[in-house]
């Protein structure tokens, strides 16, 4: 009983350890995120009131003799980079609302810039030293009736499908979406440590309902799948990384990154379509939790494309034009340029207000609702 208590202890506490990293990432996100308003800011000369990391009660703080405070503080889910005038008329000449639209703007979007540069920074990294992220065909189905040439074999990865290259599962429900059994598609793949071409001939039409649609992938392609008892799909799939040159790498790892930012965009789609439920989605908890668990079962590996890909949705979904985001700001200073003169700043100021709670009040919503 002792060493039940003490194993079952021992987990809880490495799981902590596994949250509180989840933590330092997002963290380290969205304070790389502020920190990239902070130094443009800088560059442009605008007045800058506080840098904190964290919100809520001030746990340390300290002012330079210019005025500006910098402090950190008691809940590490935020931060941010108070300007001057941001929200306000003011007579100073380095408030916010003072300096250039183009300068604002610049501004307004280096944070989400800053954030793409580090998650790409890190794709190069976990490209480099674990290889280029592929698809596995791990477990293809034992059917005598499909012919071997035709079919995967075990530990295939696929590189390519009709040259278009393969990173995400994603990638190949895109590839195949719309395609009809019997077809024989063109693959690229690792096979035996060497890179081969196959026709691929598919079992089944790939007729996908939604990005989560594992069961008709599988169907699809002849690979083993099978439900749990809540109606989730394991499949025959595993992620793998498969190493290239330098070059090739880096250029693999841009690639990497924009398909990231598309699969954030075909998400909205499908919410916005009915094809992806609310369900599908989650706030800081969910994202805390799944970073914590991919730690748990992927090592530094997980850590590396979970930090890269938390890095591309906050860059991606800054720029969004929703009110309190870095994007609507932005729309209200390009049409302040065209306009020549501002909207009303306390109605904008109302509108990124209101988005801000909105925004805060769907976070807390979808993280409850997958509770139930």
């Amino acid at each position: 009983m002792n060493f039940l208590l003490l194993a079952s202890f021992s987990e809880i506490m490495q799981y902590v350890l596994y949250v509180l990293i989840a933590l330092l990432v997002l963290l380290a996100m969205i304070t790389v995120h502020e920190f990239g308003h902070f130094i443009t800011g800088k560059a442009f000369g605008f007045g800058i009131e506080e840098f904190s990391i964290g919100f809520g009660p001030k746990i340390f703080g300290k002012t330079k003799k210019n005025g500006e405070k910098f402090s950190v503080r008691a809940i590490p889910l935020g931060g941010f980079c108070a300007f001057k005038g941001e929200d306000a008329d003011d007579d100073d000449p380095s408030a916010f609302n003072n300096k250039k639209p183009w300068q604002r703007i610049i501004v307004l979007v280096s944070g989400a810039v800053m954030n793409y540069i580090l998650a790409l920074a890190v794709i190069v990294v976990m490209f480099g030293a674990y290889g280029s992220s592929a698809i596995m065909v791990y477990t293809p189905l034992d059917d005598p009736t499909y012919a071997e040439e035709t079919s995967f074999k075990p530990k295939d990865v696929i590189i390519e499908i009709d040259g278009k290259d393969v990173y995400l599962v994603s990638d190949v429900m895109n590839a195949l979406d719309g395609r009809h059994a019997g077809e024989a598609v063109k693959f690229r793949l690792y096979r035996n440590g060497a890179f081969i071409d196959a026709d691929i001939t598919l079992k089944a039409d790939a007729d996908f309902k939604n990005l989560e649609d594992s069961e008709t992938l599988c169907r699809t392609l002849g690979v083993q799948y099978e439900r749990d008892a809540d109606g989730n799909v394991g499949t025959g799939f595993r992620t793998t990384g498969i190493k290239f040159g330098f070059f090739k790498t880096v250029g693999r790892s841009f690639q990497y990154s924009f398909k990231l930012a598309g699969t954030i965009f075909s998400v909205f789609r499908q919410l916005f379509t009915g094809a992806l439920g609310i369900k599908s989605l989650g706030g800081t908890v969910t994202t805390i939790s799944v970073t914590a668990n991919a730690i748990k079962t992927g090592g530094l590996w997980s850590l590396l494309n979970i930090t890269a890909f938390i890095g591309v949705n906050l860059a991606v979904f800054n720029l969004l034009p929703f009110p309190a985001l870095d994007g609507s700001r932005t729309v209200f200073v390009i049409i302040e340029w065209i306009r020549r003169k501002p909207l009303n700043r306390r109605v904008e100021s109302v509108i990124h207000t209101v988005g801000f709670l909105l925004i805060l009040l769907f976070a807390i919503f979808v993280d409850v609702q997958r509770c139930f």
